[in-house]
């Protein structure tokens, strides 16, 4: 067999191939579940994988400008959305290798799958529209107008309703997957990025880039019913810039990337408060936490690296190089 690993700057052959059968070695146990971390990297058009410590194993090579990533439900592909390449690749999670692609639209931003991973709903920003694609026929399926520069895309566990945010338009738009057509626009704060759902589902959570703050959402009125703003000692409004978010698996604590602030804010999901800061590296915009909760991954685009955090003692374990401006993280469960 032979692994797709890149020479590593200053790596020998010896050391090349020392990775390549840790690459082997870590996919034997990554089937048991210990947390392989994986980040996409725009500028080197690869993934890095990486241990649950922070040690590079491989890297593996895509398309064009990688950036938002999911498994597959059977954890057996990643895939992973290429913004140059208008492409979703799909990369096979035992062999390392991009084994097909997808074709998508121009400038495709970030994804969502069905519940049974036979569709993937995506935002194409220069098109201004969500896209449904079969990933069997590898065919698109119909398409949704949004406002424009449409970023983030959720889709509700029972598969009936798509959440898109539009960066241009300040809006969320509410998408019925059965009819196929927006059923409520939302309006939240400026530019709108990323989502995460709370409380059972009642709670929809969207980071506002340029308002220093997070929308919540209720699910059931579908109107917008409190704002969390953020502050960072000696720093201004402008430059704590939210885009990244994700929950813990007990549905207690929000972990919010707040970009040019340079930290994480942990928020109680109950209470809407935030706990603490964390800091991490430049412009943490992607953030993964593994199946425990016990540690969270933070992709530091402007800083070239990768902060992992230990989630009980709010602290930065280490921060590790992760290829120039690391976009999205992705932990095995």
């Amino acid at each position: 067999m032979t692994f797709p690993v890149r020479k590593i700057a200053s790596a020998g052959r010896a050391a090349a191939l020392s990775i390549a059968l840790g690459w082997a070695a870590m996919h034997g146990v990554h089937a048991q579940g210990t947390g392989t971390v994986y980040v996409s990297s725009e500028k080197d058009n690869a993934i890095y994988v990486f241990n649950a410590e922070g040690e590079r194993q491989a890297q593996i090579e895509v398309c064009k400008r990688p950036r938002d990533m999911a498994f597959s439900p059977d954890i057996k592909l990643i895939m992973v959305v290429c913004g140059d390449s208008n492409a979703l690749g799909l990369v096979d999670v035992a062999t390392g290798r991009l084994t097909g692609t997808v074709p998508l639209g121009d400038s495709p931003e970030m994804f969502a799958l069905s519940p049974d991973g036979k569709l993937a709903y995506v935002s194409i920003e220069d098109e201004s529209v969500m896209a449904a694609y079969d990933l069997a026929s590898k065919k698109p399926v119909f398409e949704v107008k949004t406002g424009g520069e449409p970023e983030g895309v959720l889709v509700t566990p029972d598969g009936k309703t798509a959440y898109v945010t539009s960066e241009v338009a300040n809006l969320v738009h509410e998408i019925d997957l059965t009819t196929k057509k927006v059923v409520k626009n939302i309006k939240v704060g400026k530019r709108p990025r990323r989502f995460a759902l709370a409380s059972g589902g009642t709670e929809l959570w969207v980071t506002n880039e340029l308002d220093a703050s997070v929308g919540v959402v209720d699910t059931q009125s579908r109107n917008l019913k409190q704002t969390i703003r953020f502050e960072v000692k000696g720093m201004r409004q402008a430059d704590i810039t939210p885009v990244g978010i994700t929950v813990s698996p007990d549905g207690r604590t929000m972990w919010v990337g707040l970009g040019k602030a340079n930290h994480v804010a942990e928020v109680d999901v109950a209470t809407h408060t935030v706990k603490r800061l964390v800091l991490v590296g430049k412009r943490a915009w992607g953030l993964r936490l593994t199946a425990d909760g016990k540690r969270l991954y933070v992709a530091n685009g402007l800083s070239d690296d990768m902060t992992i955090i230990d989630t009980d003692s709010g602290k930065a374990i280490k921060t590790v190089p992760a290829g120039r401006v690391p976009h999205t993280v992705l932990v095995s469960p």
